[in-house]
């Protein structure tokens, strides 16, 4: 019962701390990188996970909160597997974000195969 109320208590800091960070992100970058940085040592003491959204929100390398058109930069790419690359603008570490699984994308033309030949 200890353990899930720490860890309650945990997820609560670090939704709250991602929320100044976004709040403060544009008028004192710098302080939310700290937010962020909090953040992260919160989840790894508490042996926790990040959201997903707060990860991809977030530059593993310089702890940045990525604000897109201030400090980051998406881009849509079509080579081998449909992905999305994210630039940080501050350090230039690049986040990919994989589209479609390869698995998904089999099924589907497959899928797609047998719903041409039935008809």
């Amino acid at each position: 019962m200890r353990q899930t109320s720490v860890k309650q208590i945990a997820r609560q800091r670090i939704q709250t701390l991602f929320d100044e960070a976004k709040n403060v992100s544009v008028s004192d970058p710098k302080l939310a990188m700290q937010y962020v940085k909090s953040a992260r040592r919160i989840a790894m003491a508490a042996r926790i996970r990040v959201p997903i959204d707060f990860r991809r929100q977030t530059c593993k390398k310089c702890n940045a909160l990525l604000v897109q058109g201030y400090n980051c930069r998406f881009r849509v790419k079509q080579k081998r597997e449909p992905h999305v690359v994210i630039t940080c603008l501050n350090c230039g570490n690049q986040i990919r974000i994989m589209l479609r699984k390869r698995k998904e994308q089999e099924d589907l033309e497959q899928n797609k195969d047998t719903n041409e030949t039935s008809r």
